[in-house]
């Protein structure tokens, strides 16, 4: 990859954001970047696995999968480039990814490891702002979760567990999930759970199936 056109990539991420023409040519030439294609298909990485880089997508779609707690149900969701998987994770008391992703399509990805990383918050003030900003925005979107005013109704509620299980409140989603599980989760009962299911179905904004929910656009509930 050319210099100018690794440069114009970087300016896609918050990271690199607002740093000088000087500053972003001296991170290009000085940064040890690892450059990598990979095809449809790959698991590129595992929940569990050590968060030891930052990875740019920089071209495709990524398939990020996550599950609940106690392994009883999972959400897929499609995630498109340019993204940053998870860069809160190459700091804190759990340093692990908590999703796996899988490549949906022909990916390119820009790799920098923490070393380098670290390096680039020690000589970088921009980026060393737009890293305390990113993971500033972190805390303060999940501070408000306790303080938002709880959903009245089922329906509500059960739009509610759909957006606050997704890491992109937009797009296609899939939850696998049995009707009895997420009324356990709403301490619900599956039949009320199903009803309002059905309805959201009959309205076009979800496709159920055994074990599984098709949302095709999350934003669509909200509407």
């Amino acid at each position: 990859m050319s210099t100018l056109h690794l440069y114009d990539k970087l300016l896609q991420f918050t990271l690199f954001q607002g740093m000088s023409h000087a500053d972003l040519m001296e991170v290009v030439t000085h940064t040890k970047i690892g450059f990598h294609k990979y095809p449809a298909g790959k698991r590129l990485i595992n929940a569990g696995d050590p968060c030891n880089r930052l990875t740019f997508l920089i071209n495709g779609i990524l398939q990020t999968e996550r599950y609940g707690d106690n392994k009883a149900y999972s959400v897929t969701e499609r995630l498109s480039a340019p993204h940053l998987p998870e860069p809160e994770r190459l700091f804190g008391i759990r340093q692990i990814y908590k999703c796996t992703y899988t490549t949906l399509t022909d990916v390119n990805l820009i790799t920098i490891d923490k070393q380098e990383v670290m390096l680039l918050l020690e000589t970088q003030l921009v980026f060393r702002l737009n890293m305390l900003n990113l993971m500033a925005t972190e805390i303060q979107r999940l501070a408000r979760h306790p303080w938002r005013t709880s959903p009245k109704s089922l329906r509500d509620r059960i739009i509610y567990f759909f957006f606050t299980h997704c890491q992109y409140p937009a797009g296609p989603k899939t939850f696998y999930i049995l009707m009895q599980q997420l009324a356990d989760q709403l301490n619900d009962s599956r039949l009320d759970v199903s009803q309002v299911l059905n309805q959201l179905q009959e309205e076009g904004l979800l496709s159920l199936y055994r074990g599984r929910i098709e949302i095709p656009m999350l934003e669509r509930l909200l509407m």
